[in-house]
Order: structure tokens, then sequence, then C-alpha cells
């Protein structure tokens, strides 16, 4: 696919391009947060308000696995970036600019409160997990630099193929996810369909990298049923290479370009999901201290995590 179908293809799926391999796309928690007062699960659990988060990705036509559960468009990716990069000032200016072109609408919305427009004029968070894998973007740190500098926390998200990535890291996010989406090599390999032969070996590198990590740390596992829900002894013996603060197992959500390849008969109930949660915590050792129904995530981790966390983006267990 050319530069001007991608960018075509992109612009009727939302997104605002913000430079050459950079997007923002408001999420539909952002929306909800606005006009019906309900954050997403990561309010619930991390603190973070809905409202004032940017999603956005630096890396939209760059990814090394073609996920059969990911909503976004596939097929026109590369495994590594362009040589000529987008400038993280540049990129954060615009990322920002756009979220607010996005929001401006919502002001005259009579279920909005102007309270709450006027606070998501000043986003407090930027997760960076779009599309794309994020560590493939060279000038990371400086982005991640100049976020915190303006009071700013991270969330990034990565599929844990490219430990070099992790390792140059620095500053660190405010957190870090790696998905873990199989128990084992067959299962990664059918259902993420990595162009790289050795990512499963890599993600397993990333895996033993996060567990020394100095910021809060999550391994996710997105289930589909049918495919990957399932092998707990499997997935604990991952969560032990990690040891995260933090293990979200998370339910496959049947929307966007998935449909094409999976049908409503792969995604869980919620009592599924809720029955692997409730077995891999029993064979990790961590206690289930939340859980969100609407979006089928159960957090498990330690109630003493915030130990070593001071002056992180605000942590919240619970109502």
């Amino acid at each position: 696919m050319g530069d001007q179908d991608l960018s075509t293809e992109l612009a009727g799926q939302g997104y605002q391009l913000t430079g050459r391999h950079s997007a923002v796309k408001l999420c539909y928690w952002t929306r909800q947060s606005l006009v019906e007062g309900r954050d997403c699960y990561k309010g619930r659990f991390y603190g973070i308000e809905s409202h004032r988060c940017v999603q956005m990705s630096p890396a939209i036509d760059s990814c090394n696995l073609h996920c059969r559960f990911c909503w976004r468009s596939q097929g026109w990716e590369n495994d590594e970036m362009m040589t000529e990069y987008d400038d993280p000032e540049a990129l954060l200016d615009r990322s920002i600019d756009a979220q607010l072109r996005m929001l401006s609408g919502f002001k005259g919305d009579p279920a909005v409160t102007l309270e709450r427009w006027e606070a998501a004029q000043s986003p407090r968070h930027i997760a960076i997990s779009l599309t794309g894998e994020p560590t493939l973007y060279p000038k990371m740190n400086r982005f991640l630099e100049l976020c915190h500098a303006r009071g700013i926390t991270t969330f990034l998200v990565t599929n844990g193929t490219n430990p070099d990535g992790l390792r140059a890291l620095d500053p660190l996010p405010t957190q870090l996810y790696i998905s873990v989406t199989a128990p084992n090599e067959e299962v990664f390999r059918r259902l993420t369909l990595p162009t790289d032969p050795h990512a499963w070996s890599r993600l397993r590198e990333s895996l033993e990298i996060l567990r020394h990590l100095r910021t809060r740390r999550v391994v996710r596992h997105t289930l589909v049923r049918g495919w990957n829900l399932g092998w707990v002894e499997q997935y604990a013996e991952l969560d032990g290479l990690a040891r995260p603060d933090f293990i979200e197992p998370k339910g496959y959500v049947y929307m966007g370009r998935s449909r094409q390849r999976l049908g409503r008969d792969h995604v869980p109930e919620h009592s599924e999901i809720s029955g692997f949660a409730h077995q891999l915590a029993g064979r990790t050792g961590y206690e289930v201290l939340d859980e969100s129904r609407e979006s089928k995530v159960l957090l498990l981790g330690h109630q003493d995590v915030e130990r070593y966390l001071p002056g992180r983006a605000p942590l919240r267990v619970g109502g």
C-alpha cells in the first residue's frame, strides 16, 4: 500500500496523522468519560482520567506481528521504520493539538460538563499503544523525557519482540506493558503470525528484562476462546520470567478489523476470564485485586506493590 493509500485508509478510520509515521486517535473511553463520566478499566485500576488521555503511536506502519485479534488494519506494515524520523518535540505538540481538535466538538454537547471538557484540554496521560510497535521509534527516550517534563504520565505497550528497544529505554515510561498473547511458541506462531522467526525467543528475553526495570510493569494476556485461552501453567511460567507488578488477563473484544479474521464465538465470557485469572493467581502467588466485568479484565498483583513507586502516576485499586 502506498503512502497516499495508507493515509486515506487511516483517516477513514478516524486517525489524525501527526508525522511521517505517527498518529493519534480519539479513544472510545475518552468519549465515554466526557459524555457519560465513565472511565476505562485503567482508571479503575491505575487512576487514569480517560478524558485527559491521548492515545497515539509513533510507529503506525511498523510491526512484525499480524495478530488475528488486532482491531487495526493490517497488510501494510514494515518490520523496520523508515530512516527519517519524526522529531519528538514536534510529535508531542502535534499529538496534543490533534487531540484537542478532536475534542473541540464536545464543548457544545449538553451531556458534557464544562468543567470536564476544560480539564480535557490539559492532557495528563499518553497511551503509546495505538498501532504498530512503538519501541521501534528510535527517539522514544526523548519523547518520554518531554512528556514527563510536562507532567504527563506515559503508558507504553509493546509486543515484547524488541528486547534491545526495552534495554535502551531511558527514562522508563510511567507504566510499561508487555503483551503476552500465547502460552507457547506454537500458539504464538499461529495466532500472531510473526514475520521474525526468532520473535518468540525475543519475547522471552524481553520478559527477563522486564523483571529488572524500576517502573510500574504489567503483563497483559489477551485471551481468545479457541486460540489461546487455557494453558495456565505455561502462562504462569512466562509470568514468572517477568515477575511484573501486575498481570491483566483480558478477554478478546470482537471489534474493528479483527472481525474479518475471527468470529463472535471466539469472544470469551467474563466468567471464563475470571476462571482463568483465579487459576493463574493460584499458580503465580498473585492475588486477584480487582476486575472490570464490562471490559472482561481482572487485575492480579500484590497488595504492597506501591512500596517502591513514589512519585509515579496515581494508583487506585478498586472503586
